[in-house]
C-alpha cells in the first residue's frame, strides 16, 4: 500500500473513514461510502483507518469518537465530521468542498 502521507499530499482529495471494529454506528458507514464512491468516482479517494490499529494517527488527528470522516486536500485537513452522515447529505457536501 502507498504511504499515507503521500496519499494525503495528492491532488486528489482523500476522505478518511476513522472507525473501530467494536463500533456499532461504524458498521453503517461502508454502504454510505460505496454510494459516495459510485457517485463521485475518481474525484475522491476513500481510505479506511482502524483507530485501534493506528493509535498514533488517531491521537494526531484528535479522534475522540467514531465514526469520524476527515477530508484532506493536498495534505491539508479541510473538513471533518463525527457520526454517521447519510449519503444524500454527504455527497453534495463533499462536492462543494472539493
Amino acid at each position: 500500500m502507498e504511504n499515507l502521507s503521500a496519499i494525503l499530499q495528492s491532488s486528489t482529495p482523500v476522505l478518511i473513514d476513522c472507525f473501530a471494529t467494536w463500533c456499532g454506528p461504524c458498521k453503517m458507514v461502508p454502504p454510505i461510502l460505496k454510494e459516495v464512491k459510485d457517485k463521485m468516482g475518481d474525484q475522491l479517494r476513500i481510505v479506511k483507518i482502524d483507530i485501534d490499529k493506528n493509535q498514533q494517527l488517531s491521537a494526531q488527528w484528535q479522534i475522540s469518537s467514531v465514526p469520524t470522516l476527515l477530508l484532506f486536500k493536498e495534505g491539508k485537513l479541510i473538513w471533518r465530521q463525527s457520526g454517521v452522515v447519510p449519503a444524500h447529505q454527504l455527497i453534495p457536501l463533499l462536492q462543494q468542498k472539493i
